[in-house]
């Protein structure tokens, strides 16, 4: 095994349990390694530290495999595959979940997500893409699906030193497929929806807004394909209105609801942010907001401005609810950590002259692990708060 050497003391981070180690960690490598072998990383004495795919193209040069001594090979992918899917047996529906979530299930930088009768794969690591035809047959093998579409058309990918492609990787995949979300459904455009084709993280987020929604008047901001806005349909909302600054989200969001005869929802092409402001500014009232924007911060160099947008629309939420409403805010941003998201939320209100209460503080769903030794990892928040005048 081709062998990757530390400087001393860039070992106790992985011990510790974090299974990315950085360009700037390494001490050397044997002539020998390539860009996206699998190799023995090491001490700078020598000592055996992990088993990990390689990439000196990437400042996350390293990501762990497994802290044994043992052969990374086919019998070892299927293990871990098998592993993962156990684990979401135990309480997801295998027809609209994660099924892999990287590093959490042991598989850095592979993602598979399963829609209804089809599995959508990504694979973001020069050296986990070598094993990628084995993930497809172990898949395969586990549930039996009608296809695995790869959706490797990130930009990530070129950090990598690959290339972004599209296409089906076994069976037959259609356009488009329906997936039932907590009795609600959906069409899932699995070749070209944004990232594997539907969010499925903020799953369980949506069902716990069934308490707050009944009988109330909903907006839904960043609707995207309707997900926050069919559920609270579903849940009894006396109007729903969703906002999305895509007209082709708007027009599958309406799809949506169609498809379940909602007639309680209504979907709007516009800036959300600009909606709120002309909206506040109209004496607007709601009895709940719902804010799932993209994420701001794509990089901790965007995280002071991506604060300001943040800050900026839950101000303006908070403006336009009525007392005692229910504000439900999201943030996707990885480099956004959640104490740092509440503080977001506790300035706007403090500007907004309005008062809290927390009832809620969620993360995403048990189908997409976190590791503690990896802040990285959970990187989603939703803050469901009451807002008083």
């Amino acid at each position: 095994m081709k062998q990757v050497y530390l400087k001393p003391g860039k070992e106790k981070r992985v011990y510790h349990g974090h299974p990315w180690i950085f360009l700037s960690d390494i001490d050397h490598a044997d002539n020998s390694v390539e860009a996206g072998d699998t190799v023995s990383v090491c001490s700078k004495q020598g000592k055996f530290i992990a088993r990990a795919v390689y990439n000196p193209a990437s400042q996350i040069a390293l990501r762990v495999l497994s802290l044994e001594d043992e052969p990374i090979d086919e019998a070892f992918i299927r293990r871990r595959v098998r592993r993962a899917i156990d684990y979401r047996r135990k309480f997801a529906d295998l027809h609209s979940c994660r099924l892999i979530h990287a590093e959490a299930d042991g598989l850095p930088a592979v993602i598979a997500d399963s829609f209804g009768p089809v599995i959508s794969l990504q694979c973001l690591s020069l050296g986990m893409s070598r094993y990628q035809q084995m993930i497809v047959s172990a898949l395969a093998d586990e549930l039996s699906p009608m296809g695995i579409y790869e959706r490797n058309d990130v930009p990530i990918r070129r950090l990598e030193g690959m290339e972004q492609s599209t296409g089906v990787l076994y069976g037959e995949v259609p356009d488009r497929v329906e997936i039932l979300e907590n009795d609600v459904r959906f069409y899932v455009d699995v070749r070209q929806g944004q990232k594997t084709g539907y969010f499925l993280d903020q799953k369980e987020n949506r069902a716990a807004i069934a308490p707050f929604v009944s009988s109330a008047e909903v907006l839904d901001c960043f609707t995207h394909t309707g997900s926050f806005a069919l559920h609270a349909a579903h849940y009894g909302a006396k109007e729903v209105i969703g906002v999305d600054i895509s007209e082709f989200a708007c027009r599958t969001a309406a799809e949506n609801a169609a498809l379940n005869g909602f007639q309680n929802l209504r979907f709007k092409a516009a800036n959300a942010f600009d909606l709120l402001s002309e909206e506040s500014q109209a004496g607007r009232r709601y009895d709940v907001i719902i804010l799932d924007p993209p994420a701001f911060a794509k990089s901790k160099a965007k995280v002071e401005s991506a604060s300001k947008g943040y800050k900026e629309i839950n101000l303006r939420a908070m403006k336009m609810l009525k007392d005692g409403g229910y504000l439900i805010t999201c943030s996707c941003s990885q480099h956004m950590l959640p104490a740092m998201f509440r503080d977001i939320v506790l300035q706007a209100a403090i500007d907004a002259r309005v008062s809290l209460m927390q009832v809620e503080f969620r993360s995403q769903g048990r189908d997409h692990p976190v590791l503690p030794a990896a802040p990285e990892t959970q990187y989603l928040k939703c803050g469901i708060y009451r807002v008083g005048r």
